[in-house]
């Protein structure tokens, strides 16, 4: 069974499942209180949950500037002091955040910041390059990211980056991206088993592009969750795009979703996160789920799947067949 995967055009090897490491990071707040992160962690945990992906075959890790403003990448640094070799370091700039006061502070998308942005990551990670280096404003208008194109070539030239790519859910951007930019090899973007873009992964298929799968397991809905979440969480006060949870419960809209795939996602035996991170691999050689962890009982069950592989061809026919009227199509 094949557990990697190619990261798009770079030829830069990875697990077929990395992790995602925006809830290591803890608190982060934005204007009114609106929350950024998943609240409160255990900084010995998440190191504990980082080796534990490792020692599933986990080799690629996904964090952000941001992601607690700066906390994710340094706690991923600490777990991967003395392993940096096995990893592959995925990391992502545009919003600025204040490390004191753990806040939000806007975003950022001229060349210089990301110069900056990307030696503040280094120090925080610990290394003296990053594997993957991704654009993190989703509506960026188009010339805007592409202004950054001649920087991000540099910084591959000078060895502190080895690719790049863009978060963002627009396949008309991520297109003009990926051709103006020689070194471009990833796109992020929102996709799961309830949310199907199939005009990005068109997009990845036409430049040979790895299409990194953030929201894997829409927000932990994908793993059968049912109770409230904090107020200190994302999930407690959902920003309008986050349609899979109201006021820190379970929309009951996407839950009877779930419930309806439910059978056909844990046919073989799998439990509900593996099924969906298995359909994932299932839908298209280009994908790379990142579902997130935060303990190592989390870890070994999303990371199980590179064990269990892609969802079989008539389980992932039967899922097509209960959602096909059900999904809403991305906006181009």
């Amino acid at each position: 069974m094949t557990t990697t995967r190619k990261l798009g055009r770079s030829g830069i090897e990875v697990s077929a499942i990395g992790m995602g490491c925006w809830a290591i990071g803890g608190p982060l707040w934005g204007d009114g209180g609106q929350p950024f992160g998943w609240g409160e962690v255990d900084d010995d945990e998440s190191v504990r949950t980082i080796h534990a992906a490792l020692d599933a075959g986990v080799t690629l890790f996904d964090t952000a500037s941001n992601y607690g403003a700066g906390h994710s990448e340094r706690v991923l640094g600490r777990a991967l002091a003395g392993r940096r070799d096995r990893a592959v370091i995925a990391t992502k700039f545009g919003n600025r955040a204040d490390e004191a006061t753990r806040r939000w502070t806007g975003t950022d998308a001229t060349p210089a910041y990301a110069v900056r942005s990307l030696e503040e990551s280094l120090r925080r990670l610990g290394t003296d390059h990053v594997d993957l280096y991704q654009l993190h404003i989703n509506d960026l208008p188009v010339p805007e990211a592409l202004d950054l194109v001649g920087t991000l070539e540099d910084l591959v030239a000078q060895g502190r980056i080895r690719a790049y790519g863009w978060s963002t859910d627009h396949p008309d951007s991520a297109e003009a991206f990926a051709a103006s930019g020689a070194h471009c090899t990833s796109i992020q973007h929102d996709q799961s088993v309830l949310l199907d873009n199939a005009a990005m992964l068109a997009v990845c298929d036409t430049y040979d592009l790895a299409s990194l799968n953030r929201g894997p397991l829409a927000m932990g809905l994908l793993t059968g969750a049912k109770r409230a979440v904090g107020r200190d969480d994302v999930r407690g006060m959902a920003p309008d795009w986050l349609v899979w949870f109201t006021d820190g419960r379970p929309t009951p809209q996407w839950s009877a979703r779930v419930e309806q795939i439910r059978a056909a996602l844990t046919a073989d035996g799998r439990t509900l996160a593996q099924g969906a991170l298995g359909w994932l691999l299932a839908r298209s050689p280009r994908t790379v789920p990142i579902p997130g962890a935060r303990t190592v009982a989390q870890a070994r069950e999303n990371f199980a799947t590179l064990a269990r592989g892609p969802l079989t061809a008539d389980a992932f026919a039967e899922v097509e067949r209960l959602l096909a009227d059900l999904r809403p199509t991305p906006a181009r």
